[in-house]
C-alpha cells in the first residue's frame, strides 16, 4: 500500500534488528523501500541490502556533507555502482549551507557532476537542500532542457519555493516533520502540493513522526506520514497510499502500474470509467498518455470495456455515494446503451446520476439521445472549452461545426434534464467572461470553471 522513498537503513542503529524493522514495515503495509546512499562506501552497502531483500531498492551518490574531498574520478565509480539493476536513482545529493561540513564550491561541483551523471544514465535524482534553496533552484533550472527529474526529499520550504519546483515538473516528498506540533506552516505547504507530485518517506533514522518522536525512526512509520497527508488533503489513507505509490512507480520505477479501474471513488462520488475512446482530442487531455488519475488506472482498450453488469456489480448500493458519475478519459456517450442500463439501475435503487460529456452524443449515435435521458440522468455536465468556435475547434482537435452540434445538444437536453452545466478548463487564452455569458445568457444553463493541473 505504501512506498517509503527515503530510509537510510545502513545506519549503525539498524545493525542489530534490521529484520525486525523490515517485518514491522511489512505488517504496516509498506510494500517497498528505497535506500539512498550518502557516499561511495554507503553506496556499496545499499547495493548489498538491495541484493538481500527483494522489496528494497537503492540510490547511489555523495551527500553534500561528504563532498569536502569530491573528486571527479568518483563519477566513474558511481557510474559502475549505478549499473546494478536495483539502483533507481542518483542520491542523496544536493547542497547544505546549515552545516560547514563541506565548502560550498565543492558541494556545487559534486552536485552538478552527479546531476550530469544522472542525465547520462537517464536516472532521477534525490535532492537534499538545507538553507540553500535559491542556489539549488538555479542549478536545477540550468538543466531545464534535459531529461532531469528530481525528488526534493524532506521538503521544508514555503509555497513559492514549492511552486517553482513543481513548475519544472519535479516531485516533492515529506517525512515525519509534517506531524510535529509546530509544523502548521509546513502542513499548509503539504495542502498546496497536488497529489500527482507528492511522495512520502521517513528519512529513517531521523525525523520520527508523532507519537514516536524522540525515538529512532523506521519505515513502518511512513504510514503515520500518510495519515497526516490524508487529514490535510481530506482524503482517505487508502487514497494516499494509492496515489503516492503510483508516483513512486512513475518516478523510480518501483512497484507496478495499478490494474484498470472500471469504477473509482473520489470525494464521496463513484465515477464510472465507461471508455477511453473519444471523438475529440483535447490538447490538455492525457487519454493517449498514461490515463491515470489520482492513482487510478483508467487506461482501457476497446476489447477491455466491460458490459453494464460489471459496473452494476461494482456500484452495489448507489445510495452509498453522493453521485454516480459517468466520467473517464473517453466520451461516455460512445457507449450510450451501456450508460442507459447503468443509469436505470442507479435511479431504480435511489441513486443520483451525472453524465460528463463533450456534448457530441447525438452525432456519435446518429440520433437525438437527449429524450432518453429523462428520468435516468440527473445532471449533464458538458465540456464547453471555449465560446469561440475556432478556438473550440483548435482545443479539441475537431471540426468547428461540432461547436454548433454541442450547442444544439445543450438546447435539447435542458428540456429533459433538470441540471445542465457547461464547464471551462482554465487554460491560457480562454475568454472566461465570454464563456460565462454564452452559457448563462444565451443558453440559460449553469456555468462552472474547472482548474487545469498539468
Amino acid at each position: 500500500m505504501f512506498i517509503d522513498t527515503h530510509a537510510h537503513l545502513f545506519y549503525p542503529n539498524f545493525k542489530d534488528d534490521l529484520n525486525d524493522v523490515l517485518n514491522r514495515a511489512k505488517e504496516e503495509g509498506i510494500d517497498n523501500i528505497l535506500i539512498p546512499a550518502t557516499d561511495i562506501a554507503t553506496s556499496k552497502e545499499v547495493i548489498g541490502l538491495t541484493g538481500k531483500y527483494d522489496f528494497i531498492y537503492g540510490a547511489v551518490g555523495v551527500h553534500p556533507h561528504d563532498s569536502e574531498n569530491w573528486d571527479k574520478s568518483w563519477i566513474n565509480e558511481l557510474k559502475e555502482l549505478a549499473a546494478h539493476n536495483k539502483i533507481k536513482a542518483i542520491g542523496e545529493i544536493g547542497l547544505d549551507y546549515y552545516y560547514d561540513f563541506s565548502p560550498i564550491e565543492k558541494q556545487k561541483e559534486a552536485f552538478r557532476d552527479q546531476i550530469e551523471l544522472a542525465i547520462e544514465l537517464n536516472l532521477p535524482i534525490v535532492v537534499h537542500t538545507r538553507e540553500s534553496d535559491d542556489d539549488i533552484y538555479e542549478i536545477i533550472k540550468s538543466y531545464k532542457d534535459t531529461n532531469l527529474k528530481a525528488q526534493f526529499h524532506c521538503f521544508s520550504g514555503d509555497k513559492e519555493k514549492a511552486k517553482r519546483l513543481l513548475d519544472r515538473g519535479h516531485y516533492i516528498s515529506f517525512t515525519g516533520n509534517i506531524t510535529f506540533k509546530k509544523a502548521d506552516e509546513l502542513r499548509e505547504v503539504v495542502k498546496y502540493i497536488p497529489l500527482n507530485k507528492l511522495m512520502i518517506e521517513t528519512d529513517s533514522p531521523f525525523l520520527t513522526p508523532v507519537p514516536h518522536r524522540g525515538k529512532r525512526n523506521e519505515p513502518a512509520y511512513v504510514k503515520l506520514v500518510g495519515e497526516q497527508i490524508a487529514e490535510i488533503h481530506n482524503i482517505s489513507l487508502e487514497d494516499v497510499g494509492r496515489v503516492t505509490s503510483y508516483n513512486a512507480f512513475k518516478f523510480f520505477g518501483i512497484g507496478e502500474i495499478p490494474k484498470v479501474s472500471y469504477t473509482y471513488q473520489l470525494n464521496g462520488n463513484l465515477y464510472v470509467n465507461i471508455t477511453n475512446r473519444c471523438n475529440a482530442d483535447c490538447y490538455f487531455c492525457e487519454r493517449e498518455d498514461e490515463a491515470v488519475l489520482k492513482g487510478y488506472n483508467l487506461s482501457m482498450k476497446k476489447s477491455e470495456e466491460p458490459g453494464a453488469e460489471k459496473y452494476i456489480q461494482e456500484i452495489g448500493d448507489p445510495k452509498n455515494y453522493n453521485e454516480i458519475i459517468f466520467c473517464g478519459y473517453g466520451e461516455p456517450t460512445i457507449r450510450w446503451e451501456v450508460v442507459k442500463k447503468i443509469s436505470k439501475y442507479v435511479k431504480e435503487n435511489g441513486g443520483v446520476t451525472r453524465l460528463n460529456t463533450d456534448g457530441h452524443g447525438n452525432v456519435i449515435n446518429k440520433k437525438d439521445i437527449t429524450p432518453e435521458m429523462k428520468g435516468i440522468i440527473d445532471t449533464v455536465s458538458v465540456s464547453l472549452n471555449s465560446a469561440d468556435p475556432e478556438q473550440y475547434s483548435q482545443i479539441m482537435g475537431i471540426d468547428k461545426k461540432m461547436f454548433f452540434e454541442m450547442k444544439d445538444f445543450v438546447e435539447k437536453v435542458k428540456q429533459f434534464v433538470k441540471n445542465v452545466v457547461l464547464t471551462i478548463v482554465t487554460v491560457d487564452n480562454i475568454d472566461i467572461e465570454k464563456a460565462r455569458k454564452f452559457t448563462e445568457d444565451e443558453l440559460g444553463v449553469t456555468f462552472r470553471e474547472r482548474p487545469y493541473f498539468e
